[in-house]
């Protein structure tokens, strides 16, 4: 706990430009949107899962 705390005390404006510049660097600007929409899906997907989820359980009280 205490680590992760300190951890994100660590990131600031100048690491997070860092960190974008590398990933520019890695995926290139044309890859980047593609990656975000699959991003954007998956966490979608996940979201509808666990709503279900939710909706099986109170169907089986």
């Amino acid at each position: 706990m205490i680590a992760q705390s300190i951890f994100l005390g660590m990131i600031g404006g100048p690491q997070v430009v860092i960190i974008v510049v590398v990933i520019l660097l890695l995926f290139g600007g044309k890859k980047i949107p593609e990656l975000m929409r699959g991003l954007g899906s998956g966490i979608k997907e996940f979201k509808d899962a666990s709503k279900e989820d939710v909706k099986e359980e109170d169907s089986k009280k």
